[in-house]
């Protein structure tokens, strides 16, 4: 119930915009030490940036492959967590597709953006005959200047938890 009141706050407030990001870097500490932070929130986008800083650095001062695809990976991951219920779906990453264009040199950004159309018609209705699907989910990174640093294709599986099975 607060993180849905945080959330909606952070569409139009910085402080809770803050808020959110200060209670990802907690729930999601993997990416701490990147900085992704969330930068805008919308009811059916986010976009997330990658600071331009040594930590995301490759080994000729560009920002890293891997950072970028972490960035994918975690935009695309938080809107579909934000909009399934996590006691009924159980959401884990099938595979990651990069195509790299152009090197990072300055912060970026990534936004992912779905419908309320496309969540019932690929995820919700499906799952009512399927055990489980797998939805591709596309992102794209620009830099500060616009230029296109990745496109990244990340295909999640989804499943109601009923239909989990671990080993024992």
């Amino acid at each position: 119930m607060l993180q849905k009141m945080i959330l909606a706050r952070a569409r139009h407030s910085d402080f809770f915009l803050r808020l959110l990001n200060w209670q990802l870097f907690r729930l999601i500490p993997f990416n701490k030490p990147h900085g992704i932070k969330l930068s805008k929130v919308e009811p059916w986008s986010i976009t997330a940036s990658l600071p331009y800083r040594k930590s995301n650095f490759n080994h000729i001062a560009g920002l890293h492959a891997c950072a970028l695809a972490t960035l994918t990976e975690f935009t695309s991951g938080l809107m579909l967590t934000l909009k399934l219920d996590s006691t009924k779906y159980r959401l884990i990453l099938q595979r990651l597709e990069m195509d790299y264009h152009y090197q990072g040199k300055m912060e970026s950004f990534a936004t992912f953006a779905i419908s309320e159309d496309w969540l019932h018609d690929q995820v919700i209705a499906p799952l009512e005959t399927c055990d489980a699907v797998v939805v591709p989910c596309t992102v794209f990174i620009f830099d500060q200047k616009g230029n296109k640093l990745t496109t990244g294709i990340v295909y999640w599986q989804i499943k109601p938890w009923s239909k989990v099975r671990t080993k024992k």
